[in-house]
Formats: C-alpha cells, sequence, structure tokens
C-alpha cells in the first residue's frame, strides 16, 4: 500500500509520461492485462488511457487493471490512469 507522500511521488514522476496503453469498446481482457503486467514490469510506471467508446467506467476499469495486475492505483484523472508496481529485477524508481 503506498502512502500519500509516495503516490504523490508517483503523480509527479508520471506527469511527464504518455500513455502506452488505450482501453476501448472491447473493455479489460486477459491479453490486456497480461502485456500491462509485462509492461510493468519493465517500466514500472505506467499511463493508460480510457477511451470515450469504452463501455465501463474508468474507476470499473482501473480496479479490474488493479486487481489484474497485482499493481498499486495511483491516479485516476479525467480519462487517464497511473499504475505502479514495483519491478523484481529492474527497480528503476526509489520511493520516498
Amino acid at each position: 500500500m503506498l502512502t500519500g507522500k509516495q503516490k504523490r511521488f508517483l503523480r509527479s514522476e508520471a506527469h511527464h509520461l504518455t500513455p502506452i496503453f488505450q482501453v476501448g469498446k472491447g473493455g479489460v481482457n486477459e491479453n490486456m492485462i497480461k502485456q500491462i503486467g509485462e509492461a510493468l514490469e519493465a517500466r514500472e510506471l505506467i499511463k493508460i488511457s480510457v477511451l470515450q467508446n469504452c463501455e465501463e467506467d474508468k474507476d470499473t476499469v482501473a480496479e479490474q487493471l488493479v486487481k489484474g495486475t497485482r499493481a498499486e492505483l495511483v491516479q485516476v484523472i479525467g480519462h487517464t490512469i497511473v499504475l505502479y508496481k514495483k519491478s523484481k529485477e529492474n527497480q528503476q524508481i526509489k520511493l520516498p
């Protein structure tokens, strides 16, 4: 579980990132969760964009992604979700 200070730090780190995944009409599926999990292992911090044609609510999408990837939800702002998961092999981000 992340503290408020750690979330604030991660939000500042994620500010300059561009979303690398988009959730659209199909919603969240197993393949997407697997790919996001691999991206989290490589990068630790990613942004995911929820498109307007997505049939599910952005908070529901965020909950599904967190549960599927076992990541930490940093922020849901607008249609963007920020996820963090500590990498097992190549840890890059040092949390305060």
